[in-house]
């Protein structure tokens, strides 16, 4: 059997098990609903936080208000997004967690360690990793991270252009954005250029 679909079988059957987990059932208000999109071939990596309603119900990454103004960061048009050969998007929870009194409850504690080894592992030819919030951030940058998101953000030098860390785009941020200017003027230019390059 040739290579590459001795490892597109890996591949399948890694997503077979992913899509049957169960592990955390009893605390998801809505069931079971593992998003993440990989392919072996992905040149960048975005992990973020874990799936809201709206991607819940449609099965379709980022398909919301957040992956609309992410994907303007990015520069990117929606075909390059959610072609899995350009892009695996993983977030630290797979499954849309439910809601808290703020918003959406933080990502399982369950979901990271049990799959993410073994979907980087599917993952050989990344060449850019973006963290979207203080979740992934945490797990990925460990003692790196600095004291707040805006920090991590802000000394993106410190981890570019191997990383990129990047706050949440939901709406709930906007005010973040306004006392931030920085963040559109500097990283988003930036974010682009990396973005090009990983794709071309």
């Amino acid at each position: 059997m040739p290579l590459h679909r001795s490892a597109a079988g890996r591949l399948d059957a890694l997503l077979s098990e992913i899509q049957a987990c169960r592990v955390c059932e009893a605390h998801l208000p809505l069931g079971p609903r593992p998003i993440v999109r990989i392919s072996p071939s992905a040149r960048i990596l975005m992990v973020g936080q874990a799936p809201g309603l709206k991607v819940h119900e449609s099965g379709i990454p980022w398909h919301d208000a957040s992956g609309k103004r992410l994907r303007e960061w990015l520069g990117v048009e929606e075909s390059v997004f959610y072609d899995a050969r350009r892009f695996a998007i993983v977030p630290m929870g797979l499954c849309y967690p439910g809601r808290g009194r703020s918003g959406d409850l933080p990502p399982r504690p369950e979901c990271a360690p049990l799959w993410h080894e073994r979907i980087l592992s599917s993952l050989p030819h990344i060449r850019l990793t973006i963290f979207i919030g203080q979740y992934a951030q945490a797990k990925y940058l460990g003692e790196r991270r600095r004291a707040t998101l805006t920090e991590t953000v802000a000394a993106w030098k410190s981890y570019a252009p191997q990383f990129i860390t990047l706050p949440h785009p939901s709406p709930r941020n906007q005010n973040w954005l306004k006392q931030n200017p920085w963040f559109d003027r500097d990283i988003v230019p930036m974010l682009r250029n990396h973005v090009a390059d990983a794709l071309a």
